[in-house]
């Protein structure tokens, strides 16, 4: 029998391993700066950040590429209220309780016991799924805890929208989950510090950064966040890496996948929204996106195919005004067109 030649033979070999999924670097204990490999697209960058910086003030903001930080401005250290940025991080948390069997997408708020104060859900609003609260589709138009002006200003009537037939982004069913969770699972800060923060190496996470806010509106309190950037470019790292870790699943990789799928659409056609995350397609520039949004300015935006992760911070308490989140989008644009 004819052998053979050994590359040939080597080739045959490696084509019949099963595929595993490719391994990105992460940062170790401390996020390392970028080596400028000579080429002009690391200064343009740094370019934009810094002219952005000057113009907006943001408290941080970072440009990460894998495992380096391309450019950066601000203390990115500082731990600030991260806002709404809030219901992505939930968002992690309960995609791994979905998974271990603690919570099931299709179970209906009547089945979980899951009611208001006065006046009490309906029936019909009782019928809304956990898969819908994750959606901002549960047709639950109570008040709500840590709602905006213009929030109470949208919020439908009562009953007009069956559950799952309207998108409308609601404080009540991002707070519910919180406590589904809580009932379901645990303490929402005590998991994400052992379940995320710790196994990523966030470097300033603690427990004592998560509150409840509780307001007479509702029983269902907010869960509030202080982080910094720089703990928030690992969460998108985590995210742009498919749930893995130095190797290691810490979340599954369907639930990434699903939760920043564009689910529904919203009121701006380059926006839409998934499990908690919202995603972003400017068909102009060809960029796809997906990021976790907060008042004010707060965001975390990952590009899957330039391998970036942009993270923005605002203190409000000295930019009152913040920072709109078209301004740091188009910015994530220019970057992204800057990275070959």
């Amino acid at each position: 029998m004819q052998r053979l030649p050994a590359v040939l033979a080597v080739f045959c070999i490696w084509a019949s391993l099963p595929l595993l999924p490719l391994a990105y670097a992460e940062p170790g204990q401390h996020w390392p700066a970028a080596k400028p490999d000579g080429s002009s697209w690391h200064a343009a960058v740094s370019r934009d950040v810094q002219e952005f910086a000057v113009e907006h003030k943001p408290k941080a903001i970072m440009v990460v590429r894998d495992d380096e930080v391309v450019a950066s401005a601000g203390d990115i250290a500082a731990k600030v209220n991260v806002r709404s940025m809030r219901k992505s991080l939930l968002s992690a948390l309960m995609g791994m309780a979905i998974k271990d069997g603690r919570i099931d997408l299709d179970r209906t708020l009547a089945e979980l016991a899951i009611d208001d104060g006065p006046p009490a859900l309906s029936p019909a609003e009782k019928g809304a799924t956990v898969r819908q609260l994750l959606m901002a589709r549960s047709g639950v138009y109570h008040a709500a805890a840590y709602e905006t002006g213009q929030m109470k200003e949208r919020r439908p009537p009562r009953d007009s929208h069956p559950p799952g037939s309207f998108w409308y982004y609601n404080n009540w069913d991002f707070n519910a989950l919180g406590t589904i969770y809580r009932q379901s699972v645990g303490d929402i800060f005590a998991s994400f510090q052992t379940r995320i923060a710790r196994p990523i190496g966030m470097e300033d996470f603690s427990v004592a950064d998560g509150m409840y806010l509780k307001e007479s509106s509702s029983v269902h309190p907010a869960y509030l966040f202080q982080m910094s950037a720089r703990d928030l470019a690992r969460f998108g790292l985590l995210f742009l890496n498919g749930g893995r870790w130095n190797g290691v699943e810490v979340i599954a990789p369907e639930w990434v996948k699903d939760s920043t799928t564009r689910l529904s659409d919203t009121e701006q056609p380059e926006r839409g929204y998934g499990y908690l995350w919202w995603t972003y397609t400017k068909g102009s520039s060809g960029l796809s996106a997906f990021f976790a949004n907060g008042y004010g300015g707060q965001m975390v935006v990952v590009v899957p195919s330039k391998r970036l992760v942009i993270v923005e911070l605002v203190d409000l308490a000295v930019n009152p005004q913040g920072i709109r989140t078209q301004r740091v989008l188009d910015l994530v644009s220019r970057i992204s067109a800057s990275v070959p």
